[in-house]
């Protein structure tokens, strides 16, 4: 996936996601991927892989409900809009 703000030019952003499984637990997958990356029980579990998969790598990471919404998102690549101060 790409994305651009103005007077940025198209950046391509790694992203992984904590997904639902239909089949229970919880799944981390990289987008696109076919298959997940981890799976887990709990939720807090997968979100707690993904942060670590998604630090090493520089991903964006992609927290979603049993519903399939993102619920939040977490940046840990390199963020064009970082906080100041």
């Amino acid at each position: 996936m790409s994305r651009s703000h103005s007077g940025w030019e198209d950046i391509p952003v790694k992203q992984h996601h904590v997904l639902h499984n239909p089949n229970g637990g919880w799944d981390v997958k990289a987008a696109n991927a076919q298959r997940a990356s981890a799976h887990s029980e709990t939720k807090a579990e997968a979100i707690s892989i993904a942060r670590t998969i998604s630090q090493n790598q520089g991903s964006e990471l992609f927290i979603h409900n049993m519903n399939g919404q993102i619920a939040s998102r977490d940046s840990h690549g390199n963020d064009p809009f970082p906080p100041r101060g």
